[in-house]
């Protein structure tokens, strides 16, 4: 089968890879028909490298149709629709029955001290080949797939996958009191739906924070107040002036550890990238190289009393925060891995909805075969050709 392949710093190949085959009755076999290039996907594609094997096959935002079933599996069959959540979750453990999925202790990924396994992320996180390919090994699929009408087009339900438990949980997570506001910085697809989500969900207020053109006024197409971040001297300033000299009552970063604005972080990431791995793996790990313009901006636009929710991914451990423990294990802040089952029973109705309230059919701007997704990477990358969220059909 053809699948997206990592051999190196921003090189992604499409390689033919031996087809995927039941090793647990607990698997299953799907024929991907759409996989989304996630913003952390691209951490991979440059800042993470060292934590990647050449022959990696990446993607953890995949959706498609059942074609096996190990023996274990009864809630699905050959022929079903699903999509497939990121984090891969066994549905019984302590963890699990507390909802807790991204922390799963069937799946959690010991060696390395981190929560549960996902698709296609790193050996930090289990090493489990990803869905940008024709077809996908599902572990602990007897509990995982959500399945999905056959009838609407797969834009409508492959954000299940993560964006939209991504953004739904950091808008839970944010706390925004009813009829309050909410700022949101970074309008990449998790950002994009996070101003969505809040607005659905009542806030009064939803100001968005980028410095992109075309993501801003995607933002804006959907009533999102907007603030072009190199136009403010000071970014909380504006804020505050907006929210009553206070600032908002929730923030919610859905940017991470690549923020623009952050030299020598930047500087940071470079020079880690250009060491042996062994070494740039502990500088990473310990030594703290996130870029951290936007959550000190979160932290200090935020009302007295308010909420910060982080869903952008933070790699480093002495930043001069332990971001990397507090984002995997989930500690307040509010912030961590999405528990993508926690919110479907939320979600589903809105992505079914002829309305679409959510708008999940205006967030992709590239759909590709399989054979163009190093230009794609490329591209969403450099964020170029207006690219904000790619999917690929394979």
């Amino acid at each position: 089968m053809k699948a997206v392949v990592w051999h190196g710093k921003r090189d992604v190949r499409v390689d033919n890879v031996p087809d995927p085959a039941i090793q647990e009755p607990t698997d299953a076999i799907v024929r991907i028909t759409s996989s989304g290039i996630c913003g952390s996907d691209l951490h991979l594609y440059e800042v993470l490298g060292m934590f990647m094997t050449e022959g990696d096959i990446l993607g953890h935002e995949p959706m498609g149709i059942v074609e096996e079933v190990g023996s274990g599996v009864t809630h699905i069959a050959k022929g079903d629709r699903v999509v497939i959540p990121f984090n891969i979750s066994c549905g019984h453990c302590w963890m699990c029955d507390h909802q807790l999925y991204s922390q799963c202790e069937t799946t959690q990924v010991r060696e390395h001290e981190k929560g549960a396994a996902l698709l296609g992320y790193t050996k930090l996180y289990g090493q489990v080949p990803g869905g940008q390919a024709e077809f996908l090994r599902v572990p602990q699929a007897h509990f995982g797939p959500i399945k999905v009408p056959h009838e609407l087009p797969d834009e409508r339900y492959v954000y299940l996958s993560d964006v939209l438990p991504t953004a739904w949980q950091a808008v839970e997570y944010a706390q925004i009191p009813d009829g309050g506001s909410v700022a949101v910085f970074g309008l990449g697809p998790i950002g994009q739906m996070c101003a969505r989500i809040a607005r659905h969900r009542g806030a009064s207020k939803v100001f968005a924070i980028d410095l992109v053109a075309e993501r801003m006024a995607m933002a804006g197409r959907h009533g999102i107040e907007v603030l072009d971040w190199n136009e403010h001297e000071d970014i909380s300033d504006t804020l505050r002036v907006l929210t009553d000299g206070r600032g908002p009552d929730s923030v919610i970063d859905a940017v991470g550890m690549e923020a623009h604005g952050s030299e020598a972080g930047k500087f940071a990431q470079t020079a880690a990238g250009l060491l042996p791995d062994a070494v740039s793996q502990k500088l990473i790990d310990k030594g703290g190289v996130d870029r951290l313009s936007v959550i000190y901006a979160a932290f200090d636009a935020v009302r007295r009393g308010g909420t910060v929710s982080l869903s952008g991914v933070y790699g480093g451990s002495a930043n001069p925060m332990n971001f990397m423990q507090m984002f995997d294990k989930q500690l307040t802040l509010k912030q961590g891995q999405a528990n993508v089952k926690r919110w479907i029973e939320d979600l589903m109705p809105l992505v079914s909805d002829e309305a679409d309230p959510l708008g999940v059919l205006d967030l992709a701007t590239h759909k590709v075969s399989i054979d163009d997704a190093p230009h794609a990477y490329e591209i969403f990358q450099k964020k170029e050709d207006g690219a904000i969220k790619v999917l690929i059909a394979p």
